[in-house]
């Protein structure tokens, strides 16, 4: 098995207590027969994630980033209450086992999920996919299947009816990233307070509820080996709720690799020959049903919070928090996605 995201040794100042964390999960994990090993993925740029393993069983653990923490960010509570039941309803969800909401034990909450194996599309297409005939496209499509899968989850039957509040959500939403770029920020940028505003004032009518993962891209999925059709696995669960599913699909088109973001080498987007946003749409349409005349919104709302995520990890790298130096690249996100957020506003 070919996979690019196999765990390493833990970045330095990325450590975590093992002293105390052994004792702690054998107290609390179902297998935890046999000497334990600890080893980190290296890939993700905001929730750090670890590899722990007792013999031949394996475990994620995940924990939030060191550091000064967003409000409402890294919730470690939210993304267990969602993986120790969405799980059984749709299966690219991992199983979680254990939160653990004790700070003393580690430095922060974490949530210990069960391991898939699979491959990881970070910037490029795996070795494993490169000779396969029509790839792209149909990475593409697994994508957006799974995408309206999980959409057409039944929340009540998966008991997350409670997960938030389907009403109002987009205005909370365009709020909390608002508040989070003023926290955020190192600099004035008149573009994005401009962008915020213009979201503010004029949010679509949502066409249904559905589970919202907030995060949906290629380097967020797990895929079969030597199948791009079958994702095994999506991660990053922790800022997921109930609202407007166009939310999600409008991320899933930020981090869509077109001319926008592909001359940028922010590492964000996957590099290939893949099919342009009107096929995506085409296909979450068809699959959906959904009218999807508003989808500008939708697409510069998703290049705000693109914007002021890249942000967030640029003040965490100026202000020392994090050590790794992908985060400098980040410096100039603000100006640049929100310039593409106004476009995609006057059509």
């Amino acid at each position: 098995m070919q996979n690019i995201d196999a765990p390493r040794p833990v970045r330095p100042g990325e450590e975590i207590d093992l002293g105390s964390l052994e004792p702690y999960l054998r107290a609390h994990l179902p297998a935890t027969e046999g000497a334990m090993s600890c080893a980190q993925f290296h890939g993700g740029h905001a929730n750090l994630t670890y590899l722990i393993e007792f013999g031949e069983a394996e475990y994620v653990l995940r924990r939030p980033p060191f550091g000064k923490i967003a409000p409402g960010a890294h919730d470690m509570k939210r993304e267990y209450r969602v993986l120790s039941k969405l799980y059984k309803h749709f299966p690219r969800a991992p199983r979680a086992f254990h939160l653990c909401e004790d700070e003393t034990i580690i430095g922060s909450k974490f949530v210990v999920t069960e391991r898939r194996h699979g491959v990881v599309l970070r910037g490029k297409i795996a070795p494993c996919f490169v000779d396969l005939p029509n790839v792209e496209q149909r990475l593409t499509e697994a994508l957006v299947n799974m995408t309206a899968d999980l959409h057409r989850v039944d929340v009540a039957a998966a008991d997350l009816s409670d997960l938030g509040n389907p009403d109002g959500f987009a205005q909370r939403q365009v709020a909390g990233w608002t508040k989070r770029w003023q926290l955020s920020k190192t600099k004035e940028v008149p573009t994005m307070d401009k962008l915020a505003e213009i979201l503010a004032r004029d949010i679509p009518q949502p066409q249904a509820v559905s589970l919202v993962h907030n995060d949906i891209k290629f380097d967020n999925c797990q895929f079969q080996p030597d199948n791009p059709d079958e994702i095994t696995a999506l991660f990053d669960w922790d800022m997921t709720t109930t609202g407007d599913p166009l939310m999600d699909f409008g991320a899933l088109l930020g981090y869509w690799p077109d001319a926008h973001l592909k001359q940028y080498d922010l590492g964000i987007v996957i590099k290939g020959d893949f099919p342009d946003k009107d096929f995506v749409k085409q296909k979450y349409a068809e699959k959906t049903g959904f009218d999807l005349s508003r989808i500008g919104w939708y697409e510069a709302f998703a290049y705000f919070k693109i914007a002021v995520i890249g942000q967030q990890l640029y003040q965490r790298f100026t202000l020392g928090s994090s050590t790794d130096e992908r985060m400098k690249k980040f410096a100039f996100a603000a100006e640049l996605f929100s310039k593409i957020a106004l476009g995609k506003l006057r059509g």
